[in-house]
Parts: C-alpha cells; structure tokens; sequence
C-alpha cells in the first residue's frame, strides 16, 4: 500500500511540473544546495521563497508581462514581503505571477517596466536590496493569485541533481498542557491528544509528514503551497499551521497532530521529499 502511495504521489508531481513548468531562474544547481527552501524558517516565518545558492544571472522563467518594479526605497503593496528590496513581477498564464527579488538595478529600473518578457529574458544579476543578511542572493517566488497562495517554486521547476537526505530523529509528543514524550525512551503514555515533533534539518527542508495511527492516516503537513490567515502564512492543508506551531524552538519541527485512543496504538511516523522518496518510523505505544 505504501509503495503504491509513493507511485501515485510521484505520478501526480509530474503531471503538475509537465502542465506548469519553468525554466531555472538562474543557472541549474544542485537540488540539495540551495540557501533556503520553501516554507523553511526564516526570520519567524514560514519562509514563502526559495533561494538560491548561486550568484548567476537572472532569467524569466517563462515568457509573460511586467506588471509590478520594486524599488528597495518605495512602499510596496501589502501582498508582498518588505524584504524583497528591488524585484521585478511577471505575470503569466494560468494566474501565476513569478517574484525576483534581492535584484541590483544599478539605474535600470525603467527598463523594466510594464514590458513584455519571453523565457530566459536577462533580468541583471543581484544585488544586495533584500533581507540577505549581506549576501548577494536571488529570492524566488512564485503566486498562484486565484487560489492567492505562494506556490513553492521546486514543483514547477526541472530538478537537478539528489534530493537532500531525509532524517528522522528524536521523535517526541507534546500534550496540550505542554508535557512531553520521547518516544525513544518511554512506549506508555496517557491518552488524549498530541503534537509530534522530531529534530529540525536546518540545511533542508522535507516536502512532506504523514502521521498513521494503527495504519490510518491521523495527519499530514504539506508543503506545496502556503497561504494567508489573520495576517500570517500558513501551511494549506487539513489543518493550517503557522511558522510557530511548525518551528516552536530551534530545534523541533511539527510533523502533525494526533488523538491517541486508550489501548495498543502503532504510531508510523513518515517524511518524504520532493520527488516522494520516504523515510519512516514505527513506535508502539500503550496508551492508558
């Protein structure tokens, strides 16, 4: 069943990158290399970015219109990040709208503006406009402004290279008054209803968590698009979470949510990447 699950998870993220994919932005890097993933934390935020580890030349990714120049100086509309510094904002088919940010215009920004751009169109190279914290780096972005969602930008770009190496280690729950359990060091725990939490991968970002309780799907956190809820981006799923409850330290990350029953309970425990490889762990846990 789990392989079967992979293969359709797998065949469905082809078929979306086949009906809306992008050109690099930049030149190809590796796909475990880049500076930032998606919805990683960053600054206190689920981070709606990608960023890139390479200083090359800036490149459309497909062929659209200018619609929105930033300047780093200038107030910008509320929908947007004031840490993009300079950018540019092309519109294209299927109400996608693409972001580079952190541009250097050195007095070409009228260049720009409101023109037409076909696929690899030069947009200079960066600059240092942006929340870089001094590093000279393109922020990517890509908006889907009918389901007004940020889209991360790796489902519909060509993938280069291995996916960065998934681990799962230290697995804890935590209950609603905030006592927690390490499922490496205890298999009895009260009833009721949990957090599960594993170490955080600071270098990368897993795509996906799945949690099972005795074979059924409890929960899942995906990380495909983010959206906007009272002022905060969230992840758009079941149930949406904020970069608190996905990043609650230095050191955790939310894998999801679960409700333990009183009995024998098989907590499976799965992340997955990009390209749906998976790495997983079953705790037993008697639940009182």
């Amino acid at each position: 069943m789990k392989k079967k699950c992979a293969l359709l998870f797998l065949n469905l993220v082809f078929i979306i990158a086949s009906s809306f994919s992008f050109d690099w932005p930049q030149s190809e890097i590796q796909s475990d290399s880049f500076h930032t993933y998606f919805a990683q934390e960053r600054g206190g935020l689920l981070s709606p970015s990608l960023i890139f580890s390479g200083s090359d030349e800036i490149k459309a990714t497909d062929k659209g219109k200018v619609t929105v120049v930033l300047s780093e100086h200038e107030q910008e509309p509320d929908m947007f990040e004031s840490t993009l510094g300079n950018a540019v904002i092309v519109a294209h088919n299927d109400n996608l709208l693409t972001v580079y940010a952190n541009l250097s215009f050195e007095g070409q920004k009228e260049r720009y503006s409101l023109s037409t751009v076909e696929t690899g169109t030069s947009f200079g190279v960066c600059g240092l406009s942006g929340w870089q914290k001094g590093s000279s780096l393109l922020e990517f972005q890509v908006i889907d402004t009918k389901a007004k969602a940020y889209v991360n930008p790796r489902l519909l770009m060509p993938r280069f290279g291995e996916e960065p190496v998934l681990s799962i280690t230290n697995v804890t729950a935590q209950n609603k008054k905030g006592a927690d359990y390490d499922f490496n060091k205890t298999s009895r725990i009260p009833s009721g209803t949990y957090r599960i939490y594993m170490d955080r991968q600071n270098s990368s970002m897993h795509y996906k968590s799945l949690l099972l309780i005795n074979g059924a799907i409890a929960d899942t956190i995906k990380y495909d698009t983010l959206i906007e809820q009272k002022g905060k981006l969230c992840t758009d799923g079941k149930k949406p979470y904020t970069s608190k409850e996905i990043f609650p330290d230095n050191k955790k990350t939310l894998l999801g949510e679960i409700t333990l029953p009183k009995g024998k309970n098989k907590i499976t425990v799965i992340v997955s990447d990009i390209l749906g490889k998976e790495k997983s762990l079953t705790y037993n846990i008697d639940s009182y």
